[in-house]
């Protein structure tokens, strides 16, 4: 009896043990996701009070968790990365066609990409970037490569655009999103949607 007693006590102390630790993980999401959006909105080098407030926390909250601005900026970098990562299978089991998941993963990229080319820059000085490089390209091209082979196999990607490898189609996104947050004349999405467009040449029709 009395080692039943032990046991049930100490289930009901690790919920809440769990529950605040869960909880943690939800605000510091929620604090990353908040700081991309101040980064894309107002630079890199955008005051930690605005990202502060974006988030709905004290800045003392930022410091506890990120310590410096690059701490900060490769944890962003890292969330949006995983994001992108865990949305492409989401995206291809709940979407009406694997093209359709393709496009919205790839509006999901571009958005990645305008927060990354300023993260990147923060981050060319420091001697970590190649691998923070490497990490975005073993999480990010398998994801493109199995929405491609997807529309491949539906026959919704033309015989041109099955030929195209998943890094090459990211590398070509990429090159066209320079420029796209800080040029409000120029269009990069419009472009997307056109390399996009050209990947169903030969299949529809």
């Amino acid at each position: 009896m009395k080692e039943n007693t032990v046991s049930a006590a100490g289930q009901s102390a690790g919920v809440p043990a769990r529950s605040k630790r869960a909880d943690a993980v939800r605000n510091q999401q929620a604090l990353l996701a908040a700081a991309a959006e101040a980064f894309v909105a107002s630079g890199i080098d955008v005051p930690i009070r605005e990202i502060a407030a974006r988030a709905g926390v004290g800045v003392g909250t930022i410091y506890r968790h990120f310590p410096t601005r690059a701490d900060l900026v490769v944890a962003v970098y890292r969330h949006q990365v995983e994001a992108c990562a865990e949305a492409g299978p989401d995206l291809l089991a709940a979407s009406e066609s694997p093209f359709a998941a393709l496009r919205a993963w790839v509006d999901l990229f571009v958005d990645f990409l305008v927060t990354k080319h300023g993260l990147a820059n923060a981050l060319q000085a420091d001697s970590g970037f190649e691998a923070l490089h490497a990490y975005f390209l073993d999480r990010l091209v398998p994801v493109c490569a199995d929405l491609l082979e997807a529309c491949v196999r539906t026959g919704e990607i033309g015989e041109i655009g099955g030929e195209v490898p998943a890094l090459e189609l990211m590398r070509g996104i990429g090159n066209l999103c320079i420029g796209g947050g800080s040029d409000p004349h120029y269009d990069a999405r419009r472009l997307v949607r056109v390399l996009l467009h050209g990947l169903r040449a030969g299949a529809e029709g």
